[in-house]
């Protein structure tokens, strides 16, 4: 079997957060990380916005209609991510 690319790595490391992947490519991607620090960030930020915009989501829910982020959300979204890039540029 051949590794994957980095380009190959990144579009599993997308599909497996819309569907289960086989266990060729599952094994693929998991040789391919262990030894691809960038593309093991890529898939720290990935699984961090699909787990932000999931909560968003579901937030959005239960709030009112209203179309735009109050202050407070969008502050507190500023910062995670702000603090995300200073740990991920730190390691």
């Amino acid at each position: 079997m051949n590794m994957l690319t980095c380009k190959d790595a990144s579009h599993l490391v997308s599909e497996q957060l819309e569907r289960r992947l086989s266990f060729r490519e599952r094994w693929g991607l998991k040789m391919h990380l262990w030894i691809c620090v960038n593309c093991r960030r890529f898939e720290r930020q990935m699984n961090f916005m699909h787990a932000a915009l999931r909560l968003l989501g579901k937030r959005a829910e239960v709030a009112d209609d209203s179309t735009e982020f109050p202050p407070e959300a969008r502050e507190r979204i500023r910062k995670v991510l702000a603090e995300r890039s200073d740990h991920d540029h730190k390691h």
